[in-house]
């Protein structure tokens, strides 16, 4: 069942979790889903989200942003347009039309797959990792291993939203800085970095 009509928040400074929706069993029973597209639909949220998100690494911006499969490249696209820095796509198998390198990662029941091409930058490049929402960290981890297969240099990860209960921070480890602007806790209270 699609989620209720979204009600835009009515002052511009209200706190970046009004402009993520809540649904309910979506994409399955028993899942809260936080949906950000009414977060991207209003420019002024959006450029507020990208600001908190990127003054971690402001003082020393990455080479590129690697963007995760699918709304983590609108993350990376605007991190890397502030910066000037490149970006690449971690993508699923057989979207990208040039040489990859592959990784797989563990899901609940079963495994997938994301990649990236070879080439697009020097070895020892700094590479920030971004996506919209931190999870379990499969993905993220696996993005992780494409760029030291690539032997780029793993500066930290981006994230908007974290959803803590799931453990992904834990699974990530604290070997590179780890941001996200919107974290839940377990009982769903959220706490903003702007």
């Amino acid at each position: 069942m699609p989620g209720p009509f979204f009600e835009r928040p009515s002052l511009p400074t209200a706190p970046l979790t009004e402009w993520v929706r809540p649904v309910q069993d979506w994409p399955q029973n028993g899942v809260l889903f936080r949906d950000l597209t009414p977060l991207w639909a209003d420019g002024k949220a959006w450029a507020r989200a990208l600001a908190a998100l990127a003054r971690p690494f402001d003082a020393k911006p990455p080479e590129i942003v690697l963007g995760i499969e699918a709304r983590g490249f609108l993350v990376a696209a605007g991190l890397a347009a502030r910066w000037g820095s490149g970006l690449m796509l971690a993508r699923k198998p057989g979207k990208l039309p040039s040489a990859t390198v592959s990784e797989e990662y563990a899901l609940e029941y079963g495994t997938a797959s994301i990649e990236t091409h070879r080439g697009l930058f020097a070895a020892g490049s700094r590479v920030l990792i971004a996506d919209d929402v931190i999870a379990t960290g499969g993905t993220a981890i696996a993005a992780r291993a494409l760029v030291r297969a690539l032997q780029g240099a793993p500066i930290g990860f981006a994230f908007i939203v974290e959803i803590g209960a799931l453990g992904g921070r834990e699974k990530l480890g604290n070997s590179i800085p780890i941001h996200a602007v919107i974290r839940y806790d377990a009982a769903g209270a959220a706490a903003v970095s702007e």
